[in-house]
């Protein structure tokens, strides 16, 4: 018999019961409501056949949000219909290569019947070059001296053509994607075109802006947030959007990526200080890969480690597990993830108190050897075997 209090409970409950758990009584609930895997189809085009694979084993791992990094600097491929000439000029491939409005809704409806989210990022201003191609004068022309360099930085902040593009094409987004929440990225902004730029160097002082060009992603940003907001929509932005101080609402998600500059369990400190939410990646990075059971540093991970109060604790809703696609296409994507993702997926989901490695480590082992079983070919934690790893071969 199988009991919930809603039908993502039931969902999930499903899932124990297909890994052969029904003759066990199970009470079981998350501990963070936001389970998330972050996928990257811009560096690396990666087919519909294989975001609905991982869509299925997400929903094996009881992940519920699917973050859809969709585009970035390398490629465009959502096929927009207010503005074509984005993936027509942008996509590695027009024809091959892109995600038509019918992929976009099958992925939507894919993953809301197996109880996950779609956020989709748009990242901006910056790892914006292949918005350029579709866009003449989005982004900012830069300068080699007194002259044109014939290059192109990040989106122009000082036009107002800038701010009529956005909000038709965040107009578009906010239709496609119901979700209440949108990324907005806003991360590792280059100010070497902008710095370059006489006209941008005049608005800068005309704007009071001085020399911190800081102040000018902010003055994007903020215009951003508007607008988004306009449309009834939240959203999540990376962290600098928060570390430069830009006016967000009080419902803004922070998520924090960063390992080094600051401490990422000092960044979650001082997010959830200032009253917001906190989704927590930095340590989930799973395109890093190093020899050995690294999965074992991620499992390890306490989202909550850091000094603060109980209603700073209670803003951390989560986190999500990233694979990066530099490196990673359909031929490598579902083996880099499974079953090193299901480190982070226990994490999020079960109880602080379950950290037993060798525990894990037998858990996980199964699970690996179930999915094979499934047809999806999951790498090996250790050395060992399953009775049906080659039937897929």
């Amino acid at each position: 018999m199988l009991s919930a209090d809603a039908v993502w409970g039931a969902l999930r409950g499903e899932v124990c019961l297909a890994f052969g758990s029904n003759r066990t009584e199970i009470v079981d609930f998350p501990r963070f409501r936001h389970r998330g895997l972050l996928l990257d189809t811009s560096r690396h085009y990666l087919p519909l056949k294989a975001i609905l694979q991982t869509l299925d084993v997400m929903a094996y791992n009881k992940f519920n949000v699917f973050h859809w990094h969709i585009v970035d600097d390398p490629s465009f491929p959502y096929e927009s219909v207010t503005f074509p000439e984005l993936s027509r000029k942008g996509a590695f491939n027009a024809i091959t290569h892109v995600y038509t409005a019918s992929d976009v809704k099958a992925v939507i409806e894919y993953a809301r019947l197996r109880g996950i989210r779609v956020i989709a990022e748009f990242d901006t201003p910056g790892h914006t070059l292949s918005w350029g191609p579709g866009a003449p004068g989005l982004l900012t022309p830069c300068y080699s001296g007194k002259n044109l360099s014939g290059t192109y930085g990040p989106i122009n902040p000082i036009l107002n053509s800038t701010y009529e593009f956005v909000t038709r094409f965040f107009q578009e987004v906010s239709a496609v994607f119901p979700d209440f929440f949108l990324h907005l990225g806003g991360d590792e902004v280059d100010f070497t075109c902008w710095k370059s730029n006489p006209k941008i160097r005049a608005f800068m002082q005309e704007m009071g802006f001085g020399d911190d060009f800081t102040k000018l992603e902010s003055f994007y940003i903020q215009r951003l947030l508007d607008i988004i907001s306009s449309f009834g929509k939240g959203y999540v932005v990376w962290q600098e959007v928060f570390d430069n101080g830009v006016k967000v609402r009080p419902d803004t998600i922070v998520h924090v990526w960063k390992e080094n500059a600051t401490p990422y369990m000092q960044e979650m400190a001082q997010v959830t200080k200032a009253g917001y939410r906190a989704l927590l990646s930095a340590p989930w990075y799973l395109n890093h890969i190093s020899y050995g059971q690294d999965w074992m540093e991620a499992y390890q991970v306490e989202p909550l480690k850091f000094e603060g109060s109980p209603e700073q604790k209670d803003r951390v809703i989560g986190g999500e597990a990233c694979m990066w696609g530099e490196y990673v296409d359909v031929t490598n994507l579902t083996p880099r993830l499974w079953p090193r993702a299901g480190a982070v997926a226990e994490r999020l989901w079960s109880n602080a108190t379950v950290r037993n490695l060798q525990d894990a480590y037998v858990r996980l082992a199964s699970f690996r050897c179930e999915l094979l079983r499934r047809g999806i070919q999951a790498q090996p934690l250790f050395t060992g075997y399953c009775d049906h790893e080659f039937s897929g071969f």
